[in-house]
């Protein structure tokens, strides 16, 4: 369901209930006038400020329903807590007003006269205010609507405030207390009071910028993502549900921008996954006493040049540590302009991962696209050659495994083999690698033709273990 969808349904509750308010607050009004009684005009005031707040709630949510812009970057929903306030505020008014009428009605004055009508329109009127606030929280809570629920809080105190009145009612009419109506003002007026404070203290702390959700919590959360090695700190505001949430965390100094992003969605997921979907913001703090990635380094430096790496390897050499890395470059250039780019890129490994003894680099060109014609078409008819052959020899080799979507193609005047294995889910990840090491080199051995061999490991389904 979509924010606009939201604020629309939102809106279209308020619209039903300030219908139903205003029948209710005109009933008890007129009611109040003929009977003089003290309590039901209070009270029909009290049912007349939950029409102002359902006219403040309607153009809050229109408000907040309009997409960020220059003037607000960050949206436009916190008008809703300016709602709420105004809700709240109306609330302390109507307070305020019933003391007024009590302090008026103890200096003097007729008690009230109240008739059978009025103890049927009252009673009308308080199934209609239980009926109103059962559908606001029910609806505020479905739509994650703070002024919904704030607004609810609103009518179920006019239900204990309509209660409070038709008991006074009936110790008025019953035993000829004339003061119960005082009485029961008095009791409408700390009812209010607490929904007001209700509704303010739970506004105010949005609009302060109060930490909707633990930090603490937030950032064991974070820390399942199994890229994050560390979280610097994490910030929340706003409320549950529809918070916006900031995150640092410390990543490898090597570490690309693509990298970043998959990590910074992967923590998106998580957080999502816990508390609903938030605004997240995700920085990034490089880890310099981390233990350097060998291989992403020399990749994030090919990166920074303009070339690709692959294969890239780590050993040790009689002098110490020897990195040896494939680098593709840009195909029709000159050997020698290849090479001060690639000895450029030896340079900036040695200087970025100092420990080493060696930098060892083979110049490939990059696989482009191009060609056509009957060359193209005699060198899809090979390879598919090639494919059935590799596919028989893995399935001669290695027949208890299951060797699927293995294709071949074209590359830089040979063959690519890619492929996938299903293997026992609780083989180790050393024995899986050994397999496909195994079988690549089997496929070279025979099929020279393959310049390179890509075999993709997979958990299979069933417990069969290879031989």
């Amino acid at each position: 369901m979509t924010a606009v969808t939201d604020q629309r349904q939102v809106r279209r509750v308020f619209l039903i209930t300030l219908a139903l308010n205003l029948a209710v607050a005109a009933s008890k009004i007129a009611i109040g006038a003929a009977t003089g009684a003290l309590a039901i005009i209070a009270d029909g005031l009290h049912s007349l400020v939950d029409s102002s707040g359902n006219v403040a709630g309607l153009l809050a949510t229109r408000l907040a329903d309009k997409p960020p812009d220059a003037d607000h970057p960050y949206g436009h929903a916190r008008f809703e807590m300016l709602a709420a306030l105004v809700i709240g505020v109306l609330l302390l008014l109507t307070a305020l007003e019933v003391v007024r009428g009590a302090a008026d009605r103890l200096m003097g004055g007729e008690p009230p006269e109240l008739t059978p009508l009025a103890f049927a329109i009252m009673l009308a009127t308080l199934a209609i205010n239980i009926g109103v606030n059962r559908y606001q929280v029910r609806q505020g809570r479905r739509l994650n609507s703070q002024v919904l629920l704030a607004d609810a809080a609103h009518t179920g105190a006019d239900i204990f405030v309509t209660l409070s009145v038709l008991v006074s009612m009936a110790l008025v009419v019953l035993l000829g207390w004339g003061w119960a109506d005082i009485a029961a003002a008095l009791v409408v007026t700390v009812l209010i009071g607490r929904a007001a404070w209700q509704v303010l203290s739970q506004a105010s702390r949005v609009l302060v910028d109060a930490a909707p959700y633990d930090s603490d919590q937030l950032a064991a959360w974070v820390l399942e993502v199994p890229a994050v090695d560390r979280v610097l700190r994490v910030r929340s505001r706003g409320v549950s549900g529809a918070a916006h949430i900031d995150v640092d965390v410390q990543v490898a100094p090597e570490t690309t921008a693509a990298q970043a992003d998959a990590i910074a969605g992967a923590i998106r997921q998580k957080l999502a996954e816990h508390v609903g979907f938030v605004e997240t913001e995700v920085h990034f703090a490089p880890d310099y006493a981390g233990e350097p990635n060998y291989a992403q380094v020399a990749r994030a430096r090919a990166d920074a040049l303009g070339m690709g790496t692959h294969e890239v390897r780590v050993t040790e050499g009689p002098g110490g540590l020897v990195l040896e890395m494939h680098v593709e470059v840009a195909p029709g250039q000159t050997l020698d302009a290849a090479h001060q780019q690639v000895s450029q890129l030896e340079h900036d490994v040695r200087r970025n991962l100092p420990d080493l003894h060696e930098v060892i680099t083979h110049i490939e060109p990059a696989q482009g696209e191009g060609g056509g014609g009957e060359h193209d078409r005699d060198a899809v008819h090979a390879a598919d050659g090639l494919a059935a052959r590799a596919l028989a020899l893995l399935q001669r080799h290695y027949p208890e495994l299951d060797w699927h979507d293995l294709r071949v193609y074209p590359d830089d005047g040979g063959f690519a083999a890619a492929m996938h294995v299903a293997l026992p889910p609780q083989i180790t990840v050393e024995a899986a690698h050994r397999i496909a090491e195994n079988a690549e080199t089997l496929l070279r051995a025979n099929l020279p033709s393959l310049a390179r061999v890509t075999i993709h490991t997979e958990p299979s389904e069933g417990p069969a273990t290879p031989a």
